[in-house]
């Protein structure tokens, strides 16, 4: 790998990193607006916390691409063609979130109902299936010398690409919840933080699944032994330092 190339995977990166921090809490507020608001003026307001940002920040999952496309193209070709189908289920919740927040707005009664469940799940659809991408590429799939990946059903879906794609909605679900109690008053809020308080313990119990699954089902810990312990050191880390604040009161920090 030349520098530039190295330097675009690097920017690649940053570039979905960006995506999942700055775009993950309006996923994240998006499922809350069925699992913790109680009313439709509480679905209302959390809207509105994310009504100004939650289309720009998709601009970093589209540059992300475009990044993949012009610096590796067979990658991209590879990725898109091998993940035609999980990459399709993303582009329909990213359609049905994006045009809930619309239609929601001038619908009534029932119809609006209807858009705040299609709200709900395309905010979650986005992120778990994006977490069952990611982690059967760590994984592995089967490709051949011309990058043609030949990839069954159970290559795709398996026990640990699902807890990965449960742990990518859980983490998102979290960074909403913090969100919310730092953007709301009330007892919208107190109950984000609640919910908050209590999800961090279940991260642990998946953080803990996910770990054994990197080591026994991946030849990470054998091939890069001290960067795979020590991301997953940072990781609890930041995980610990989160819910710590959430537990103080310190919503900015956990964000």
């Amino acid at each position: 790998m030349t520098a530039l190339q190295f330097l675009w995977f690097i920017l690649i990166g940053v570039l979905f990193a960006g995506f999942f921090f700055l775009d993950g809490f309006d996923y994240g507020v998006g499922m809350a607006t069925k699992t913790l608001a109680q009313n439709d003026a509480e679905r209302t307001q959390l809207i509105r916390t994310i009504g100004p940002v939650w289309d720009g920040n998709e601009v970093w999952l589209i540059t992300a691409g475009g990044a993949m496309f012009a610096s590796f193209p067979y990658w991209y070709a590879s990725l898109f063609s091998g993940y035609y189908l999980i990459l399709l289920i993303i582009l329909l919740g990213l359609i049905i979130r994006g045009v809930s927040f619309e239609f929601r707005h001038h619908a009534e009664g029932a119809k609006k109902r209807t858009w705040d469940w299609t709200l709900a799940i395309g905010s979650f659809i986005v992120p778990f299936f994006f977490g069952i991408l990611f982690i059967s590429m760590v994984q592995g799939m089967p490709i051949d010398a011309n990058g043609n990946m030949h990839a069954g059903f159970f290559d795709y879906i398996n026990v640990f690409s699902v807890v990965g794609g449960v742990a990518l909605t859980l983490l998102v679900y979290l960074h909403g919840l913090n969100y919310i109690a730092l953007k709301t008053e009330g007892a919208i809020r107190d109950r984000a933080k609640n919910y908050a308080q209590f999800l961090y313990w279940v991260l642990y119990v998946g953080l803990v699944v996910f770990a054994l699954l990197l080591i026994f089902q991946t030849d990470f810990l054998k091939v890069h032994p001290i960067s795979t312990l020590a991301i997953l050191v940072v990781i609890v880390l930041l995980t610990v330092l989160a819910h710590v604040s959430v537990f103080k009161g310190k919503e900015i920090n956990s964000f």
